[in-house]
């Protein structure tokens, strides 16, 4: 009888655990990270007779989980994929809606400004044009700054995403770690015995750390798990968790550095960082947020240069060159703030270095690295983006030097370099957030051209000559005002004549001059650098004075130059002076309204607005594919979570079933009870 109670009660025991686990499995539906729980049942060792071997009952050998370190591994890897692509695709769709907005965008801005250069130069008196003028110009400028703005509020937003998910990667490590102590310390485990609910927190703790970095998962004895980096940077190790942390780039102090303390070293691990939320954010921040930050530099620096120059050469209402329309691109203080030391610089280090921009049409956007070796002398210029070395050689003695680039120069001004010192070199740094509008008056628009030209009333031949071109007010090359230029309202050594003498035989020669005696003449002349003197050429454009600064010396640059076509009488005469109550002339206002069309960017190759439409288009494209890799992403984690809840995931249908199934074997275990208990009564009574 005690056989069968035996059988009978390892049934009940057997089941009720079965019933308990499958209960906890119904519970535990939308836990999430839980895997199904099975009891696995074994027959326990039987009673041998001379009839052969009876049963004595069943056994629980193990309730295991069902989970595959696979279909784990698929899931964080999908995981990491996600994550990124979703932290990217978040970040560039933010960034593309600010740039394409009607609101938000440059493209109204740059539009309404030229249109009100346009309407004013059929009108340069009109005070209320002018006004519109200047309106349209400061939202322009506000326009730049606020982009500027809130690409830094976006550039601060990533900032602090990042430092949230450094905590949350750190809580995770520590948590994962901790784990590991607890399931190599729990009851069983060397006999296989697993802590199951710990294994699943474990495994979730990984998917979620996952979500944030690309990780690498080693089981180790112990049933305890190692996880690294990508590269094998160990994060954990055992019970040991390693601690990330950011802080201020020592290249660039506006953006953060990732850092890991391991073992009492603290590592940077900026390249090492990839996958996961934290890589989309940094790759958000190298390949969109950067590159739109200087390619929105880049334009407003070529808008206020070519705004200026042209400015500058023109004349307002009250008879003065029109001076600077926009902030100086060229200003000290902003040519030093393009350069950024590095923050591990040697302390001893007093090398002083400025960029200034020398043709905005030939400027690149894109940032630079200057490093410094040997002795302090030798550099090296290193494309950001690239890698590439674009310039390399050593500094003179004393070290007062350029190194050029197209669009800009590195001007050494002076102090010591040390070996391993590091230079940013950014041309468009902080250019849109400082654009200004330097124009205040309706009278300070330079509408007019500061010359013209006149003919004598007695000339006798058919030679014509145009209004001319304004080149420049000041030497390029040193920056001082022409001798033309240097009075306000008139030409100091008054007008420039031009006089001709034709022999009648084809030979055709003039003599400029002014008061203060003759200029050059036409042997002296040599407009096409040839090396060889021009003539007069009555069947040609034929042009007057020097277009290249160098020719300053002989006199045969004057900053502006002149076409004459037909052909001049013996003794005619040219009169160039300064333009004289010239209110009416609209000259310069013509040419300030055509840089909206004239393609200035890009070798010449684009106008403004072409040029932010490629930035706009570069970001669109950008944020479209990305788009397309979060949903390609977001497919691919679906299928891995699919997976593994067929495999791990609890069925309720599947479980009510095995309810049902467990409850009747342990009803028939009890009966087998209740049946032992009658055979063992009906025994006991048939003693009495």
């Amino acid at each position: 009888m005690a056989g069968l109670i035996g059988i009978g009660l390892s049934g009940v025991l057997g089941h009720q655990t079965a019933l308990n686990t499958t209960a906890n499995n119904i519970t535990n539906a939308n836990t999430p990270g839980y895997s199904r729980q099975e009891v696995q049942f074994e027959t326990q060792d039987g009673r041998r007779t001379g009839a052969g071997t009876i049963g004595s009952g069943v056994s629980i050998s193990n309730i295991r989980r069902l989970a595959d370190a696979y279909l784990n591994q698929q899931l964080r890897e999908d995981s990491t994929l996600f994550g990124e692509q979703n932290a990217f695709n978040a970040e560039l769709t933010r960034l593309d809606n600010l740039l394409g907005g009607e609101d938000t965008g440059l493209n109204n801005a740059l539009n309404n400004f030229f249109s009100a250069l346009q309407n004013a130069a059929e009108d340069p008196t009109s005070l209320p044009q002018r006004q519109l003028v200047l309106s349209e110009a400061q939202q322009l400028v506000n326009r730049f700054q606020g982009l500027s703005q809130e690409f830094i509020q976006q550039r601060e937003s990533v900032k602090t995403q990042m430092q949230q998910g450094v905590n949350d990667v750190n809580t995770l490590l520590k948590s994962i770690a901790d784990l590991n102590l607890a399931i190599s310390e729990s009851p069983g485990v060397a006999q296989g015995k697993m802590p199951l609910e710990l294994m699943d927190q474990r495994d979730e703790k990984l998917r979620q750390l996952s979500e944030l970095v690309s990780i690498r998962v080693t089981e180790v004895e112990g049933s305890q798990v190692n996880v690294s980096l990508a590269n094998g940077l160990s994060l954990v190790t055992g019970a040991n968790a390693s601690e990330f942390a950011t802080r201020s780039s020592a290249q660039d102090p506006t953006r953060l550095e990732f850092t890991l303390t391991t073992g009492g070293r603290t590592l940077l691990v900026d390249e090492q960082i990839q996958g996961g939320k934290l890589g989309g954010l940094r790759a958000f921040d190298e390949l969109a947020l950067k590159p739109a930050f200087d390619e929105l530099g880049r334009l407003a620096i070529a808008i206020s240069s070519a705004m200026n120059h042209q400015h500058e050469i023109g004349m307002d209402l009250e008879g003065d060159l029109g001076g600077s329309f926009f902030t100086d691109v060229n200003a000290l203080e902003l040519q030093r703030s393009r350069v950024v030391p590095n923050g591990n610089n040697n302390r001893n280090t007093t090398g002083q270095l400025a960029v200034e921009i020398t043709d905005s049409s030939l400027l690149p956007a894109g940032s630079w690295e200057l490093q410094f070796s040997g002795d302090g002398r030798s550099y090296e210029l290193i494309d950001s983006m690239t890698g590439e070395t674009v310039r390399q050689g050593r500094l003179p003695d004393p070290v007062q030097s350029e190194i050029n680039m197209p669009g800009f120069n590195i001007r050494v001004e002076g102090g010591e370099f040390n070996p391993g010192d590091k230079y940013l070199i950014q041309p468009g740094r902080n250019a849109a957030d400082s654009m200004n509008l330097n124009i205040r008056r309706e009278e300070d628009l330079a509408f007019a051209s500061p010359i013209r030209t006149a003919a004598n009333d007695s000339n006798l031949g058919t030679a014509t000559i145009n209004q001319g071109d304004m080149l420049n007010v000041r030497n390029p090359n040193t920056g001082a005002l022409l001798d033309d230029f240097q009075g306000a309202g008139q030409f100091p050594d008054g007008p420039v004549t031009v006089t001709f003498s034709n022999d009648g035989a084809g030979n055709i020669g003039y003599v400029v001059s002014n008061d203060s005696g003759v200029l050059f003449d036409s042997t002296m002349v040599d407009n096409d650098g040839d090396g060889v003197a021009d003539t007069y050429d009555p069947q040609k454009i034929n042009q007057i004075f020097s277009s290249r600064p160098e020719d300053e010396a002989n006199g045969q640059y004057r900053g502006y130059v002149f076409e004459m076509t037909g052909e001049p009488a013996d003794g005619d005469v040219f009169t160039i002076d300064f333009n004289k109550n010239g209110v009416s002339d609209n000259r310069n206002a013509e040419l300030l309204a055509g840089l909206g069309t004239k393609n200035t960017l890009n070798g010449g190759s684009q106008n403004f607005t072409e040029g932010y439409a490629g930035l706009v288009e570069d970001i669109g494209v950008k944020t479209r594919q990305s788009q397309m890799d979060k949903e390609a992403s977001a497919t691919l984690l679906e299928q891995s979570v699919n997976q593994r809840e067929s495999m791990s995931g609890v069925n309720l249908d599947e479980e009510a079933g095995k309810l049902i199934q467990y409850q009747a074997a342990y009803n028939a275990s009890a009966q087998v009870m209740s049946v032992a208990q009658d055979l063992f009564n009906t025994l006991l009574q048939s003693f009495r």
